[in-house]
């Protein structure tokens, strides 16, 4: 297992824009298919974006298609996650997650490595 580290946590107003990281500390996720997951207080955790090792494919739930990109940097070993026209739901604590396959799922069980979390707030 390898751990995994988000950066970029924020207080931002309603429609601003804020950009998360996730990383292994020493270490790449290149070799890697990388989602995001959020859980906001008294919910699930859900399911937000993901893209697969190579890059070439990237899935996103309803709710934020057109607004969030996902993206990678293999040279760097790091995964991005984009969120332009933040909306107060979108408050949540934001998880990175990775599977060692180019397979991406949107199912959080099928995901070994995650990291801590990093808090995302959207308030006027």
């Amino acid at each position: 297992q390898v751990q995994l580290l988000e950066s970029g946590p924020g207080l931002v107003k309603p429609s601003q824009t804020l950009s998360l990281t996730c990383t292994v500390p020493g270490g790449s996720l290149r070799y890697f298919s990388v989602a995001w997951f959020r859980q906001a207080p008294g919910k699930e955790r859900d399911f937000v974006a993901g893209i697969t090792w190579r890059g070439a494919n990237t899935n996103y739930t309803d709710s934020v298609k057109g607004r969030f990109t996902c993206s990678r940097d293999n040279t760097m070993g790091t995964v991005y996650l984009q969120m332009n026209d933040l909306k107060p739901e979108d408050t949540a604590v934001y998880y990175c997650a990775a599977r060692r396959t180019n397979v991406l799922s949107t199912t959080e069980e099928d995901y070994e490595n995650w990291g801590q979390g990093t808090q995302v707030t959207v308030s006027s």
